[in-house]
């Protein structure tokens, strides 16, 4: 039966299990690399410049790509196992519905991304000088990141990191055959990953998105809350991490480690680069949008 199948999928050979680890792996450290390549020296802490819509977009899916590919690999092996034991069963086990599914995992971050590109646009299109990292700036920006220690908290972020942490759960529940069972498979598991990362996401763009460092570092919450056993210690944990975290951005933000202030020269100089490699980019064939350079002072939140 379909249900026995998927309850007791046979273990995967040992090589095809190593080689699916080694290959997430491998995808997120050449993810790391080339979002390191994209990012660099366009740091200007919290409310960074996103750029054009196909440079953000671009440069997202492939953060996604780093920073969740360790974070979903038993997800992953579980979905291959029992593709595997279908197939040794000699029923319907397409070639690729691995590879389909990890795709349309990234699919649903994509439009998360656009979402959240969207929002962040239309806020800086008010330029409310009350925001200004002068003024209001360093509150707003901490304000986000307790919001999301505190969303840590909720059931709604339980329920959802549940999911997450129980591959056998999800795909009981959420089985379909195919390349576009599995397309839509890995579309609504990434709307769960979604679910329990959001708040995560946004704290990052209130620490700088284009710091490859605070990336990094919520890349590491995520894969503690995921991956170690102790759920709730680990939960509990990050939302203590981020509460202290937002705090200090609010009061003491020169005191943060690693956190570019956006009215520092540093910010400008990321700007100004930033802008450089939008022109330069616009200027290839194919690409029309030019937003131009932007300086330290739009930064800031100073019109």
């Amino acid at each position: 039966m379909e249900s026995a199948t998927l309850r007791r999928p046979p273990a995967l050979p040992e090589l095809i299990r190593l080689g699916l680890i080694g290959l997430l792996l491998l995808l997120a450290v050449l993810a790391w690399a080339l979002t390191d390549d994209r990012m660099q020296g366009m740091d200007a802490g919290p409310g960074t410049d996103l750029g054009t819509l196909g440079f953000f977009i671009t440069t997202w899916v492939v953060m996604m790509s780093a920073m969740m590919f360790p974070s979903i690999a038993p997800m992953v092996l579980m979905y291959a196992r029992i593709e595997n034991g279908r197939r040794e069963q000699g029923k319907s086990a397409p070639a690729g519905a691995t590879a389909v599914f990890i795709g349309g995992y990234l699919i649903t971050w994509a439009a998360a991304g656009l979402v959240g590109y969207a929002i962040f646009d239309i806020a800086r299109s008010l330029s409310i000088d009350t925001f200004s990292w002068d003024r209001g700036g360093p509150y707003l920006a901490g304000g986000v990141i307790v919001l999301a220690a505190l969303y840590q908290l909720t059931p709604l972020k339980d329920a959802c990191l549940r999911k997450c942490r129980n591959p056998m759960v999800f795909l009981l529940t959420s089985w379909r055959s195919g390349r576009e069972g599995a397309l839509r498979m890995g579309i609504e598991h990434g709307a769960w990953c979604v679910g329990c990362c959001w708040a995560l996401m946004v704290a990052l763009f209130a620490l700088g998105i284009m710091s490859l460092g605070w990336m990094a570092f919520i890349a590491a919450l995520i894969a503690i809350e995921k991956l170690l056993p102790w759920r709730a210690v680990a939960n509990r944990g990050v939302a203590v991490l981020l509460l202290a975290l937002g705090i200090a951005v609010a009061f003491a933000p020169e005191n943060v480690p690693g956190l570019t202030l956006p009215d520092s020269p540093q910010a400008a100089s990321a700007m100004h680069r930033m802008g450089m490699d939008m022109q330069q980019r616009d200027s290839m064939p194919g690409d029309a949008a030019n937003p131009g350079a932007m300086s330290g002072d739009d930064m800031s939140g100073q019109h």
